[in-house]
């Protein structure tokens, strides 16, 4: 079974079809890489039991016992489902130095890695609401 998680097969669409699928909001996130501001996020105060889904493509990214009240204004969680789930890439934009976080299915960008979290893993995966659907258990 491990071995069919490690395999997710990847959803390629033009920006027109994204435009379609997306709202603007979620486009100008997802596609263009844009941030929802800090403390606005629908999912921010979510304290359901469920799974944290792309938005864009409904693969399962993170779940309601990874995540954590980080203060930074962002859905943030300390782990995702798997280590297939996500991406991680350099991101040197706006004279700083991050690591962007994106779906491994559709490459959606959903946020940031950082290395300030809590144990056992001490990151943070902070998270747009924008980028998330969530379902409950």
């Amino acid at each position: 079974m491990a071995e069919q998680e490690a395999k997710i097969e990847k959803i390629h669409k033009t920006e027109a079809e994204w435009r379609e699928l997306l709202t603007p909001g979620q486009f100008h996130v997802m596609r263009e890489k844009g941030t929802d501001r800090p403390f606005t996020g629908p999912l921010l105060d979510n304290h359901e039991e469920g799974v944290y889904q792309c938005a864009a493509c409904n693969a399962p990214l993170f779940t309601s016992d990874k995540k954590f009240e980080s203060g930074s204004g962002w859905p943030s969680f300390w782990l995702p489902v798997s280590a297939e789930a996500i991406e991680a890439h350099e991101d040197n934009s706006h004279g700083m130095h991050r690591i962007e976080v994106t779906c491994a299915r559709c490459g959606a960008h959903l946020g940031h890695l950082f290395p300030d979290g809590p144990r056992p893993t001490g990151m943070r995966y902070c998270i747009n609401s924008t980028s998330l659907d969530f379902s409950k258990k």
